[in-house]
Parts: C-alpha cells; sequence; structure tokens
C-alpha cells in the first residue's frame, strides 16, 4: 500500500522536480478495449480528494466541499448512484501522507462505511450502514491515520499525536476492539487468520500478526535488507502477489547536497518472513503500477547520480531488461507508460516524444498513446484548519507521437494505476470526479494501493 508523499526526481529532471501525492496481471490495451474507451459510470458532481475503495458492491472517498470541509461520499458500485455523505475531518494525519480514505468492511449483511469524524468536541472513528449512512457505532481517537480493512476485521493507528499511541484491530460490525499494540502500523496484506504490517518507527519493521489474538508470527527489520539509515519521510510502497510481500522504502536527503538514506526494493515470503531477495538503490517511478503487479525501476549509483530503467522479475528480483538514458531529451520530461506496461515514454509536451519497448530496446514509432500525470504542479487543497495536503494525483492519455494531451473523458485509465476488485474499477479525474467501469473479472492493486 502506499500512503506516503513520492519525490518525483526519479521521474523527470531535477529543474522541474515537483512533488507529487500519492498505495492479478497488469491489464493491456485489449483490457481498455474491451471497456470501450469510456467509463460505466459518472460522478463529475463530487470533488474526490483521496483514493477510491471497494467492496461488497459499495465504492467509498473522502471529498472537498466548496465550503472547505471534507465529506465521506459513498456510492453504489455498478451504477454510481450517490447513497450518501457525511462530514469528516483530518485529526492528526500528516499531509505527506494524502487526505485518508474511508474504509469498508464487515460481513453481509453488516458492511460498515468507517471514516474520521468530529463528534462534540473530539474526534471518532464512525462507523455507518453502508446503503444508508446511519451510525451503528463510534470510538474516540483523537488523532489517527485513518481506518483500513483488515481481512474480516478494521484496523487503525489511534492516539497518534502522543507516547500512547497505539495500532488497535476492531470489530467492523460493532467497533469494538480486539486487540491493540504500541505504536503506529500500517497494514500491507490481510488473508485469513492474520495480517501483516509496516511498523512506522526509527528502525522499521514488517510483521506478521495472528488477526484473532494479535501474537506476533513474524517480525523483518527493514534495515536487515536494504541496511542502516532508513527514513520513512521519502515513502514506501508495498504489494503482495501469491505468497510473496514486495517491500519498497524510497531516498529521503535530510540537507542539501547530502547522502540518500538507504532504499530500494526487497521480497519477503508471507509464510515465514523469510527475504527472497533485495535490489538496492533501486528507484521506484512514478506514475508506476504497484511494485506486485509490476517493477519498472531507475537505477542510482553510489554517488547518487541516475542512471538507466531496468525491469525487474518479481519473484527473483532480476533484472528482465534495462533502458539506457542515452536517448531522453535532454531536459523537462514526464515519464509515461501504455496500457500494458510494455515500455517507456519520455513525454515532451506539445512537441514528439519518444517511447522504447522495453523488451527489445527499441524506438515505438507513430501515434503511441501513453498515459502520465495530468499536471506535476497541482494546487494544494483548501480544505478549513488544515495545510499542505495534496488531491491523489490523476493520469491523462498523451499521444507520444507529437506530445499532445488526448481527451481523458474519452479513454479509461490502465488497471496498473486505478486497481480492481471484483473486476470493477473507480478512478479520480484530474477535477475530483469520480469514474466506474467493470472490464474483468479480478482483484489486482493500484498505483495507490
Amino acid at each position: 500500500m502506499v500512503r506516503h508523499r513520492r519525490l518525483l526526481s526519479a521521474l523527470i529532471p531535477a529543474q522541474t522536480a515537483m512533488v507529487l501525492l500519492g498505495a492479478a496481471a497488469c491489464g493491456g490495451s485489449s483490457e481498455t478495449q474491451a471497456a470501450a474507451d469510456r467509463p460505466a459510470w459518472n460522478d463529475t458532481a463530487v470533488d474526490a480528494v483521496s483514493r477510491s475503495v471497494i467492496g461488497s458492491g459499495f465504492t467509498a472517498a473522502t471529498a472537498l466541499r466548496p465550503d472547505g470541509h471534507l465529506e465521506t461520499v459513498v456510492s453504489d458500485v455498478r451504477s454510481g448512484k450517490r447513497l450518501w455523505a457525511r462530514p469528516a475531518v483530518i485529526s492528526g494525519r500528516p499531509a505527506a501522507m494524502g487526505v485518508a480514505p474511508p474504509a469498508i468492511a464487515g460481513t453481509a449483511g453488516h458492511i460498515v462505511v468507517v471514516s474520521v469524524e468530529a463528534q462534540g468536541r473530539g474526534v471518532a472513528l464512525v462507523g455507518r450502514d453502508a446503503r444508508t449512512g446511519a451510525q451503528r457505532w463510534t470510538r474516540t481517537v483523537g488523532t489517527t491515520f485513518g481506518p483500513a480493512r483488515c481481512g474480516t476485521m478494521l484496523c487503525a493507528s489511534e492516539e497518534t499525536a502522543r507516547k500512547s499511541a497505539a495500532f488497535t484491530v476492531l470489530s467492523p460490525e460493532t467497533g469494538k476492539p480486539a486487540w491493540h499494540m504500541p505504536g503506529v502500523a500500517e497494514v500491507e496484506w490481510a488473508g485469513p487468520g492474520r495480517v501483516v504490517l509496516f511498523r512506522m518507527s526509527a528502525h522499521p519493521t514488517v510483521e506478521a500478526h495472528d488477526l484473532a489474538t494479535g501474537k506476533e508470527i513474524w517480525a523483518f527489520p527493514v534495515e536487515n535488507a536494504l541496511g542502516r539509515g532508513a527514513n520513512l519521510s521519502g515513502g514506501w510502497a508495498f504489494g503482495a502477489v501469491g505468497d510473496t510481500l514486495i517491500g519498497y522504502l524510497a531516498p529521503y536527503q535530510t540537507r542539501a547536497n547530502g547522502p540518500l538514506s538507504s532504499f530500494g526494493f526487497f521480497s519477503l515470503r508471507l509464510t515465514d518472513g523469510k527475504q527472497l531477495w533485495v535490489r538496492k538503490r533501486l528507484l521506484r517511478v512514478y506514475p508506476s503500477a504497484n511494485p506486485a503487479v509490476s517493477l519498472i525501476t531507475r537505477e542510482v549509483d553510489d554517488h547518487d547520480r541516475y542512471g538507466g530503467f531496468t525491469a525487474l522479475d518479481a519473484r527473483t528480483g532480476r533484472s528482465v531488461t534495462r533502458l539506457t538514458t542515452s536517448g531522453t531529451p535532454k531536459a523537462n520530461w514526464w515519464l509515461a507508460f501504455p496500457d500494458d506496461l510494455s515500455a517507456v515514454g519520455f513525454l515532451a509536451h506539445d512537441q514528439p516524444s519518444l517511447m522504447y519497448d522495453l523488451r527489445t530496446g527499441k524506438a515505438v514509432g507513430g501515434h503511441a498513446r501513453a498515459w502520465s500525470f495530468c499536471t506535476t504542479t497541482p494546487a494544494p487543497l483548501k480544505i478549513t484548519g488544515q495545510e499542505g495536503f495534496y488531491p491523489i494525483a490523476a493520469l491523462c492519455p498523451y499521444d507520444l507521437k507529437n506530445g499532445h494531451r488526448l481527451d481523458a473523458a474519452k479513454a479509461v485509465p490502465p488497471s496498473w494505476y486505478t486497481g480492481a476488485v471484483d473486476g470493477w474499477r473507480v478512478w479520480r479525474d484530474e477535477r475530483g470526479g469520480l469514474h466506474g467501469v467493470h472490464d474483468g473479472n479480478g482483484t489486482s492493486p493500484g498505483m495507490y494501493q
């Protein structure tokens, strides 16, 4: 999952680098065509600022109202029909993590949407009936990073601004705690009977716990893979495929011209936490797929200089293909990728742009469509009482033959960006409108999951 701000220095040259926010097989061009290049439904009356979550026939997101206040918006995922909306707040969540989405959890007949709301003079997690919005339970938390579904349970870090911060596992139907442990953590994977967490601390760890009791099953110090000097300020990402968890820790530079913190990719076996492979000093590029879907990386040498692009085999960590930067434009380019991630494009706006096939290294000619950020200069959100938050970055299609932007309203973004739940994909456009399409049967993580 992805929760932190990402540095785009791996994406575009340093002189134009800006900060954007951001968490089954990836879809190809045939998938987009299957969607007939148009969404199944559109809700352009909403200004969604978080990523969307999907579950049990519902989709939910945190949106910004015209008056500067946040709200939880819940819709029927099949029709896009708005079911209800309730005020929401941010309390104790760092701006670098972006705006938290709600969580959809529970069992059949007892599905709830959980979000952070003001309750009197305090702040609480509130569970509401997914279809009606009726309040089912409330739990005072003071400050929190936000809720997340973890298997059959609900998870949240509470009192995050205090030394007494704790990670708590709750019943989604009642809000009653099952167990807790000290500190803050993020859910990276959950399956029958267990949950895998990323413990956010000075020396971060990945841990598996029994979902019912909290008993630790295994723990892996991230610095064992990437070396001492980890700094979470750069960001992180995780993705699971089969019995493998792939983790990424981004670099952070504490002072100008100073060294980068330890960074790179590593892989653990979910059953016992054994390290399977590690690749240090490789950057995750943006935009990009979740690490579990595709691993396209950029090299950084021992002098912190950017190198070529390398695609990795997620099973082994070995390099599959490598593309040098000798053919890239000199400046002012953004990375762009086609629907099937088979090539790397270097987008120069409104100018002939370059794309290279990752399998052959040869240039791709003609009117090649690729996806890149709609903007690298997003405006901060005007949230009442909060500063420094940005919306989830949207993707737009471009024609790399001439660098022109295509009509995003007539194109469905690839699943490596949106993710999918039971074949349903919901995404935010650059104006905050929500769109949905059903063009498959599987479940896969997206760029921000």
